[in-house]
């Protein structure tokens, strides 16, 4: 391999979009701080003295934190995204490296206001990071949304199970220490890889092996759910020693560099494409795009065929439907360049495309979204909130089984969601 083709085998490794959706996958491992309030809340109620209404104040302030995420995805139209990222870990590590700084008495005692504000300010650094992976992705795969957000939303909930393994292999004999790793680790994953995830026009890299892709990407999620399970039993069932404890933490973190085998082989083992088919859209691409806007005459039509179309059109065999919607597609356009209908020009985005935060507030879909998810969600929330507490009512002094296991099952749900949405929708 020549030196020239080798550097540009570097480059496609670099713009690939799958080499972002697996540094996506990555920061999203690590980013699910707000899932191990549960390990964190008894260490910080015994050290600082609270009661149990303190530590709930505590978790609404961490809900709160987790719940403001217009704030990045209004900046990710203003800034480069690696500067979201940036944000995300200085809030990141000042908000709980605080916090580590009070449980772990390094500074004196503050009121709880304060310690609320850190909590607040260090899990809102999340979202910034969910912004950058989602947004990044999702313009990547335009056509596979669905997939890619319920792997990335499941890796999100699975990073308390990987934090707590992690951590089991420290075996820090201080408690305050949990807190330290989640201040530090997931801000030095996140700055080494800022600049790789990133919108790389991924929407020209459509491959026909992206379902292989996929489908080994979930066979991957699912060997990981598995293993962290079987891990779980084995500690609860069997003293480990630390070697072992070791082990079991460098095959989870093979599991989980495991999927960088896809840009890899894209990259290094598959022949590159021509120039030419990296500057053209693909057909359907171009189909899409003839059907949404076309220019006759200096002015811009748009066509409404997709939304107006009879519904036994969609029953019709994919290449028959594809002959009579460009049929009545040039029918409709030559009637307009003759002037004999004018079609009104939609206003806003459609379904689909991007929206600006004011565009989806007058959106039906967007509310009916947001208000199912605030009377929702609370209910999983206020379990992850007080799991420590309810533990140790029950009698278990080592709560981070639950934690995982609640990481485990959150995890598998949002993968399956994204692949059945995907599936139905299709």
């Amino acid at each position: 391999m020549t030196k020239q083709r080798l550097h540009d085998r570097f480059k496609a490794f670099f713009n690939d979009r799958w080499l972002v959706f697996v540094c996506a996958m990555w920061i999203q491992s690590c980013a699910g701080i707000g899932y191990l309030f549960g390990s964190i809340s008894p260490v910080i109620k015994s050290t600082m003295g609270y009661n149990q209404r303190q530590v709930a104040i505590l978790g609404v302030a961490k809900d709160l934190g987790d719940s403001i995420g217009f704030v990045p995805g209004s900046l990710c139209e203003i800034f480069p995204i690696w500067a979201i990222s940036l944000i995300g870990v200085v809030q990141n590590f000042v908000g709980y490296g605080l916090v580590w700084l009070i449980v772990a008495q390094k500074v004196p005692a503050l009121p709880l206001w304060v310690l609320c504000v850190a909590i607040f300010v260090g899990t809102n650094g999340e979202t910034y990071f969910n912004t950058v992976a989602l947004v990044s992705c999702v313009q990547n795969f335009p056509k596979n949304r669905g997939p890619v957000v319920g792997i990335l939303k499941g890796f999100a909930g699975l990073s308390g199970a990987i934090l707590t393994q992690i951590y089991a292999m420290i075996n820090s004999p201080n408690e305050a220490s949990l807190i330290f790793m989640i201040a530090v680790g997931p801000s030095m994953v996140v700055i080494a890889i800022m600049f790789v995830v990133r919108p790389v026009r991924g929407h020209r890299q459509a491959r026909s092996s992206d379902n292989s892709s996929f489908l080994f990407t979930y066979s991957v999620c699912l060997v990981l759910a598995a293993y962290l399970l079987g891990v779980l039993i084995v500690e609860d069932l069997v003293n480990l020693n630390q070697t072992l404890l070791t082990v079991l933490v460098a095959v989870l973190i093979i599991l989980v560099l495991l999927p960088i085998t896809i840009p890899v082989l894209l990259a290094f083992y598959s022949e590159p494409r021509h120039p030419v088919e990296e500057n053209l859209l693909p057909e359907t691409d171009k189909q899409e795009s003839s059907k949404s806007e076309l220019q006759i005459g200096g002015s811009f039509i748009l066509s409404e065929m997709e939304d107006e179309k009879p519904s036994e059109m969609d029953l019709l065999q994919p290449t028959e439907r594809h002959r009579r919607i460009a049929h009545l597609q040039a029918k409709l356009f030559q009637a307009a360049a003759e002037g004999a209908v004018r079609i009104k020009r939609r206003k806003g985005p459609r379904r689909g495309e991007d929206f600006t935060l004011m565009q989806a507030l007058r959106k039906a879909d967007f509310l009916l979204m947001f208000f199912s998810l605030v009377l929702a969600s609370g209910s999983g929330l206020t379990v992850i909130d007080n799991l420590g507490q309810i533990c140790q009512s029950l009698g278990y002094n080592d709560t981070s089984i639950f934690v995982s296991m609640i990481s485990i099952w959150n995890f598998l749900g949002r993968v399956g969601g994204g692949y059945f949405s995907e599936a139905i929708i299709r």
